[in-house]
């Protein structure tokens, strides 16, 4: 059915914001409080709603089990995938940026800087084309303790306000790309589906 769409929601906060802006339409969201599940429909059942992991959203859409995605412009560009981003949804605001203790920048200017991240394959895209040798050190947790005690030169990460790198001595040493929530659609399901996705670029962005 043309008119059935399938969109993948990233878990967390981010996702759920996502979802407030389909409320009082014929596209929101029907599920019970507190439940489990990951799948959920609206009233019409035409439209399924698919809770994954932030990083997995680009993947669904990419390979086309979901039309639709709503996810971080951080998740976008370290995934890489081959997908369509065609809304900024102009919330989740933030920003990527290098981060670390005065000067470390230039003081590595010849020699192997050492970069903790969550992001490596962003890291990877910003550094290539610059004149600096680079090793990546991929982290899941707090990168703002690398630098502290000595695991690396310097981070690059998610910056919203900056107080827990002040809070920790560090500052920013360069801001990177401007990061908020995006609406990514599968580039298949563009063409197929173009007057329904249309439908949900009016419903999103306020019309």
């Amino acid at each position: 059915m043309m008119d059935n769409i399938t969109i993948a929601i990233a878990k967390g906060r981010l996702g759920e914001r996502g979802l407030e802006l389909f409320k009082n339409t014929d596209m929101e969201i029907v599920r019970e409080e507190n439940s489990r599940k990951l799948v959920f429909k609206d009233a019409k059942g035409k439209t399924t709603y698919i809770f994954v992991k932030p990083s997995d959203v680009v993947t669904y859409v990419e390979k086309g089990v979901a039309d639709l995605g709503i996810v971080g412009k951080d998740v976008i560009l370290e995934e890489n995938k081959d997908v369509y981003e065609i809304m900024d949804l102009d919330y989740g605001k933030c920003r990527f940026a290098i981060a670390g203790f005065k000067d470390r920048l230039s003081d590595k200017k010849n020699d192997v800087l050492r970069i903790a991240s969550k992001y490596p394959q962003y890291v990877q895209s910003i550094f290539e084309n610059r004149d600096q040798r680079i090793e990546i050190i991929k982290l899941n947790g707090s990168v703002e303790l690398a630098p502290l005690i000595g695991l690396s030169d310097v981070i690059v990460d998610i910056v919203e306000t900056g107080n827990t790198l002040r809070d920790n001595g560090l500052e920013i040493l360069e801001d990177l790309d401007q990061i908020s929530a995006r609406l990514i659609v599968n580039k298949v399901s563009y063409r197929f589906k173009y007057d329904v996705i249309q439908k949900i670029e009016r419903i999103l962005g306020g019309e």
